[in-house]
Formats: structure tokens, sequence, C-alpha cells
């Protein structure tokens, strides 16, 4: 078990560390503030939401293998209230949410996604 939970939070931190630096590349190339927006703390934290989720996934896969679906779909709901609690109201301060603050949140989430995803998939096809 732990095994797998290791494998998955390494290959999601690199994942997450490389997406994060051609992010930083991108608002640099462009010549944007590099650590506005929270992004240090949204990429944290959709990191750590994402291996908790996996976690429960993994931990849940035998005796709940029929509902890892809807386990999952819970884990993406709580993603987005933690958007909309903690993220958007610091967004919104000025009235508008700008493009470079959704991506901020978007983007990371969108990669954890993937992973998550792909490992659930796995995980239900018994592969884990």
């Amino acid at each position: 078990m732990i095994n797998s939970i290791i494998k998955f939070g390494l290959i999601l931190a690199v994942a997450v560390g490389i997406v994060f630096c051609i992010h930083l590349f991108v608002l640099s190339f462009f010549n944007f503030a590099l650590f506005e927006n929270r992004i240090i703390v949204s990429y944290a934290i959709n990191y750590i939401l994402a291996l908790g989720i996996y976690v429960s996934l993994y931990k849940f896969r035998v005796k709940y293998l029929d509902i890892l679906g809807f386990i999952f779909m819970a884990g993406s709901f709580l993603k987005f209230a933690i958007f909309f609690i903690f993220f958007n109201p610091i967004y919104k301060v000025d009235g508008v949410v700008t493009v470079l603050e959704a991506t901020s949140f978007l983007i990371p989430y969108i990669v954890c996604l993937f992973f998550e995803t792909f490992y659930l998939i796995k995980l239900l096809n018994n592969k884990v």
C-alpha cells in the first residue's frame, strides 16, 4: 500500500513541479509578476488534495470498489469548495477574476485531476 502511495506522490510531485516551472517561465516571458495570485499556495493545496484523494481511493479500493467514482467526484467537489471558499474571495477583491488569477488555480487543478483520473482508472482495472 505505502509503495503505491509513495509512487503516486512522487510522480505527481514531479509533474506538478515541471508544470509549475513552465507556468513561471511563461509568466516571466510575458513580464508578469511570478508569485502573485497565490500561485504557490494553489499548487501546494492542489497537490495535497490530490494526494489525499488518491490515498482515499486506494484505501477504499477493495471494500468500496463500486463507489470509487463517487469518492473521486466528492474529492473534486472538495477541491472546488476550497477554491470558492478560500481563493475566489481573494481573487474577487477588485470585483473581477483575471485570467492570471484563474490560471493560477486552474492549471494545477487540471494537472492533478489528470493524474487522479489516470490512477483511478488503474485502480478500477485492478492494476495498482
